[in-house]
Parts: structure tokens; C-alpha cells; sequence
């Protein structure tokens, strides 16, 4: 990952509606939340989370699609997962076995069970 997607990524969750909104569709995965119901979790006006949900797409952090009238947004874990790796890949100056429980936490079932 190139160090510039990775600072995209951290500054679009670097603000707090941004944040809830990626959280909370963390929670809803793998079926997403429309747009709509998003707004009304988070108590926000529509064309807010709208402008707040393009700077997360942007960074690849949410996918979407359209069913019928709704757009429906998920997380894309997949970007999280290599934003994580990213910031781990000097790990421990070298001695990557430091780090070893860090990511077995990451990649192993336990947060697996506590997130999802």
C-alpha cells in the first residue's frame, strides 16, 4: 500500500461522524445499511452523510450499490485489513516476532468472534 492511500484512509476516519458512520457499518456487515436508515442511526441530515459518505468511498473505505430506490453502503474490510498491515509492516524495528501476538489478535479467530 502506498503511504499516501494510507494517510487517505486515516483522514477520513479522522472525524467523528465518519467514524460512527464506518463503525456502524462495521456492525451491519455483510448485509450493509441504506443510506437513509444510516442517517436516521446516526441522527444526521441526509445530504450531510452523503458528502461524508463520498469521503469514506474515496478512500475506499465503504463500497455501495443500488437496490430498487436505496443505495446501500458496506464496509470494506478488505481496505481495513491492508491499512492495518500497512502501518504494522516495520514492526518491532525488524524483529517482527514482537509483533506476532499483535497480529495473530488481528488475523485469528478471537477478533473474529469479539467483532463480527
Amino acid at each position: 500500500m502506498e503511504s499516501l492511500l494510507a494517510i487517505d484512509r486515516l483522514a477520513a476516519l479522522a472525524q467523528e461522524t465518519r467514524l460512527q458512520a464506518f463503525k456502524v457499518l462495521v456492525r451491519h456487515e455483510p448485509e450493509g445499511v441504506a443510506a437513509g436508515e444510516l442517517a436516521r442511526i446516526l441522527n444526521v441530515p441526509q445530504n450531510t452523510l452523503s458528502s461524508h459518505l463520498a469521503i469514506l468511498a474515496r478512500a475506499e473505505l465503504v463500497h455501495h450499490e443500488r437496490h430498487s430506490r436505496s443505495i446501500i453502503y458496506r464496509a470494506n474490510l478488505a481496505a481495513v485489513r491492508e491499512l492495518v498491515f500497512h502501518l504494522l509492516s516495520d514492526c518491532c524495528n525488524g524483529k517482527p516476532e514482537l509483533c506476532s501476538a499483535l497480529i495473530d489478535e488481528i488475523t485469528g479467530t478471537q477478533l473474529t468472534k469479539e467483532c463480527c
